[in-house]
């Protein structure tokens, strides 16, 4: 288990490498993440870190009291991030990109676009009906039903329904570039969710391919 940041995708763009290659990034901004409480095994059941990210303007009472008493300034976002150790790390303590480095591989979570209600052809990859001599099942479900045993329609069959909007996360991502000064991390290929959606990074430490 390893500690990371959150921060906001701001969209994707190419660098180009040694031999003319060209590899696409999502760039992620990350301003300083600041660690407001530590959950230890002894007392909480399991050890982690909770970050706060972008200062809140519109925090209620409870929450600006939790925030008084840890004596930091109320934050918009509220995360935990599982560790083995919280020993080394201090409330107040800021974390940025820079505890990432080149090369490093890591794991990117983020809620996913929203598409709204869609059909089975579009949310599960049907391949629908005749789309002629005036066949009108062109995109429909068709029969979901069963014969008289079970005479019921079974669990987690294809329908239409809401498509999108839920946590995705990348594993094995590499990170090209960093840019401590504008808190900024280049990370190969897409992530998940929309342009200044919210993004956590974490280190990957179980990895399936070697480090270049």
């Amino acid at each position: 288990m390893a500690v990371g940041i959150l921060g906001r995708k701001l969209g994707m763009s190419q660098i180009f490498v040694k031999g003319g290659k060209v590899i696409p990034v999502t760039i992620i901004k990350s301003e300083s993440c600041e660690i407001i409480n530590k959950r230890e095994r002894t007392k909480n059941g399991y050890s982690a870190l909770q970050l706060g990210y972008e200062r809140s303007k519109k925090a209620n009472k409870p929450l600006l009291g939790y925030f008084k008493k840890q004596g930091i300034a109320p934050k918009k976002y509220l995360r935990e991030f599982r560790v083995d150790d919280t020993s080394s790390y201090e409330i107040g303590q800021k974390l940025g990109v820079d505890m990432f480095s080149e090369q490093e591989l890591v794991k990117v979570s983020a809620k996913s676009k929203g598409k709204g209600f869609t059909g089975v052809v579009k949310r599960h990859n049907f391949s629908g009906g005749p789309a002629s001599h005036g066949s009108m099942s062109g995109r429909v479900v068709g029969s979901i039903g069963q014969s008289s045993d079970p005479s019921r329609v079974w669990k987690n069959t294809g329908m239409p329904g809401r498509m999108g909007g839920k946590m995705v996360t990348i594993k094995n991502l590499k990170v090209i570039k960093i840019d401590k000064d504008r808190g900024l991390l280049f990370i190969e290929g897409a992530v998940p969710g929309p342009t200044n959606g919210l993004v956590s990074i974490r280190k990957d430490k179980y990895t399936k391919r070697n480090q270049v």
